[in-house]
């Protein structure tokens, strides 16, 4: 048989909620192919500060190393909570970009796909929204902004400053576009490089290496547009894409933007993906306001397993029967209170009747 071992790394709010739903589909999927999953949790985040004075611990880090793949929750706290951790250490900066640089994770794939099925959570007008939406996008996610060197202080007029670089070279480009390139090839062989050129040399280089590796790349039609453009068509025809590449600042901005689309960030899963390791999770926060409630939707978390089974384990076929089985509970007309209007007609079920619903529509299949 068949075995794999997956670090849970459950984190803030309702990390620990959601991630129990996960765990109960990867459950059902073990018995389904005969596999096994060692499933072994471990802290992280803005608890694992209180319970073991970091954010990122030793232990969880030696987990890590040893899992085959890591499916991480939602991990931060309130602005008032989070004041009570040191600043280096808060969750983003003293375990989110620490994991990504463990294991250099430096390709994010965000899917934005609104089937008919769950259309009604859109914002958008239905003659936008048409057949559906269906997007990848690529994000860089270990350079940028984000990467570069850090300075503040005070200038010698006395005034405060900061000053943060933003920072790539032609090999981290050229490993993000082959990605892209690749993923391009597989869908409908239209990839949108978003830049700003006409303000970033950054983005100039970017589109040079773009180019370049675009020439590996026949049938792939390659298309530059502007990051404000690309934002506002994001909201008018977003039906245009298929597959859209960007660096780091870039891609946090407009992957939120289509969480936007979707009516909520609780319906994107995310893969970050690197050379030898992959971690999978939600693209939301951990909603500490709502946590310990059991309305928070297990979607995103669920979604995220579906694209663990594909991007790390080759289970294609079990990834679409798990999307496929979130699609039939939606489709039913089931939905968490969370993503509810108050005008809706769903009915509302809880965070583990909704897993529960999702495992009996995947026992179907």
């Amino acid at each position: 048989m068949t075995s794999y071992k997956i670090a849970l790394l459950d984190g803030d709010g309702i990390g620990p909620e959601i991630m129990a739903e996960a765990v109960k589909i990867l459950d059902l999927v073990a018995e389904r192919n005969s596999v096994n999953f060692d499933l072994q949790h471990a802290p992280f985040g803005a608890s694992a500060y209180f319970s073991h004075g970091h954010s990122f611990p030793e232990e969880t880090k030696a987990l890590c190393d040893e899992a085959d793949a890591i499916i991480k929750g939602p991990i931060g706290l309130s602005h008032e909570e989070s004041k009570k951790i040191p600043v280096d250490m808060q969750p983003e900066r003293g375990a989110l970009l620490p994991l990504r640089r463990r294991y250099d994770t430096f390709a994010n794939f965000r899917p934005v796909y609104l089937p008919q099925g769950i259309a009604h959570f859109s914002p958008l007008k239905p003659e936008i929204i048409g057949e559906g939406i269906d997007f990848m996008i690529i994000r860089e996610l270990v350079g940028g902004l984000y990467f570069g060197e850090k300075e503040t202080g005070v200038n010698e007029q006395g005034k405060r400053f900061v000053n943060e670089a933003l920072e790539y070279d032609e090999d981290q480009i050229e490993r993000i576009a082959r990605v892209a390139f690749e993923t391009a090839q597989k869908r409908k062989k239209v990839l949108h490089s978003i830049h700003k050129s006409n303000v970033l040399k950054s983005s100039v280089l970017w589109n040079e290496v773009m180019e370049e590796v675009g020439k590996d790349f026949p049938d792939v039609e390659i298309k530059y547009i502007l990051v404000d453009a690309a934002a506002t068509y994001l909201c008018l025809n977003p039906g245009q894409f298929d597959v859209m590449v960007m660096e780091n600042m870039f891609g946090d901005i407009l992957s939120d933007q289509g969480g936007g689309i979707l009516g909520s960030l609780g319906l994107m899963p995310s893969a970050c993906v690197g050379p030898d390791k992959a971690y999978y999770e939600p693209s939301h926060g951990s909603a500490p306001d709502i946590a310990g409630q059991n309305i928070a939707n297990p979607y995103s978390m669920i979604g995220s397993v579906a694209m663990m089974l594909e991007m790390s384990f080759g289970m294609e076929q079990e990834s679409r029967n798990v999307w496929h089985a979130m699609q039939s509970v939606f489709a039913q007309g089931y939905t968490t209170p969370d993503l509810s209007s108050p005008d809706s007609e769903a009915k509302i079920i809880s965070t583990d009747g909704f897993g529960d619903l999702v495992a009996s529509e995947l026992s179907k299949l």
